[in-house]
């Protein structure tokens, strides 16, 4: 279950809080009161982290990195041990950091640092000893890993069905196959790999790679419907606002971010406003549903879900239009895009087993 943020707490005042529900005057009062600066350098922190490519020498990493970084960065050659230093390449201000597979300190160094860790396998020499004591050793570290088997344009048979067998020997959930060389399944599964990793690498990638951007905004705003849903459950009234609230606020303020906007919350704080009267029906209704005895949790946990998905909704096709959307028509999309929430994930889906749950929506 996803962790509340941490700093929940700072963006608003307690004095607020209590009154967040009660009417659209108070609302807006609260959301002129949120520390948004607070939010903001919590944005501007995720857009510092960094992927580590690591691997035993002349897996690739290097041909990996230069093929991420769309032009030259670190020398490429079939001799093991080329690269002897920590590579660095400026992906904005994400930095992709090529580490010499002979140097473990280097590695070890390169993982500190890293938010995500791709680990190459290379399918020319196959699953190596080494690689399952490394790969284990960054599994107990709880770092975002994920595994990709490289030069699988050289394996004579089905290079899905070698991935599968490797992941099955690492007992993975998923091993991706690529070829680093020319660029084979890097764009169609391994960058969104790296996506769904966490909303850090969600914001970093869209933000960098332009074509991603729907896709890691849909990210962000499925962990933070998750976020929502799990602090509408909670049966006391009026705790969950401030992790509501925040939650939003953030949500917006990130999907500003993947779509290039400046740290500025001058954008999300426009549509937060625009769309505070839905909001504040929302919170109210989700509070009334509370004091239902039976099953009025439920319902609550699936209208905070509902709102903030609808949130992430509005945001992304706000920003796609380059921010032409007028008032009437963002509350328009926030109220059709919750409508559909609600009627394709009614509340009593969430008391259903997790398998006979329904896919929770990627964005449209």
């Amino acid at each position: 279950m996803p962790k509340f943020g941490g700093r929940s707490r700072n963006l608003l005042k307690f004095s607020t809080i209590a009154s967040i529900p009660s009417n659209l005057a108070q609302l807006r009062k609260a959301l002129n009161s949120i520390n948004w600066q607070v939010a903001q350098e919590e944005i501007a922190e995720e857009l510092q982290h960094k992927v580590a490519i690591l691997g035993l020498a002349n897996s690739g990493k290097s041909t990996l990195f230069n093929t991420l970084q769309g032009k030259y960065r670190s020398a490429v050659s079939a001799t093991a041990g080329t690269t002897t230093t920590l590579v660095r390449g400026d992906f904005g201000p994400f930095a992709l950091i090529d580490t010499p597979g002979h140097l473990p300190d280097l590695q070890a160094q390169a993982v500190a640092e890293a938010a995500v860790v791709v680990y190459l396998l290379d399918a020319a020499e196959g699953l190596r000893p080494r690689d399952s004591e490394l790969i284990e050793q960054l599994r107990k570290r709880e770092k975002p890993l994920v595994v990709a088997l490289n030069k699988a344009d050289l394996l004579a048979g089905s290079a899905d069905e070698a991935a599968a067998r490797t992941a099955a020997r690492l007992h993975l959930q998923d091993v991706i196959p690529i070829a680093a060389r020319t660029g084979e399944n890097v764009a169609e599964e391994l960058i969104p790999a790296l996506i769904e990793t966490s909303p850090e690498a969600a914001v970093v990638l869209g933000r960098q790679l332009p074509q991603f951007r729907r896709e890691a905004a849909s990210k962000l705003t499925r962990t933070a419907m998750l976020v929502s849903l799990a602090a509408g459950l909670e049966p006391i009234p009026l705790i969950d606002i401030p992790i509501l609230l925040s939650t939003q606020i953030r949500l917006v303020l990130r999907i500003a971010a993947v779509y290039g906007e400046p740290l500025k919350a001058e954008h999300a704080r426009e549509l937060m406003l625009t769309i505070a009267g839905g909001l504040a029906l929302r919170y109210l209704a989700e509070e009334v549903a509370k004091a239902v005895p039976f099953g009025g949790d439920l319902v609550s946990g699936a209208i905070a879900a509902a709102g903030t998905w609808a949130i992430g909704q509005v945001a992304m096709e706000y920003f796609e239009s380059g921010k032409q959307l007028n008032r009437r028509q963002i509350s328009d999309l926030f109220s059709r895009s919750y409508r559909r929430y609600r009627e394709e994930h009614p509340a009593r889906a969430l008391m259903a087993p997790a398998e006979e749950r329904p896919v929770l929506p990627a964005g449209e």
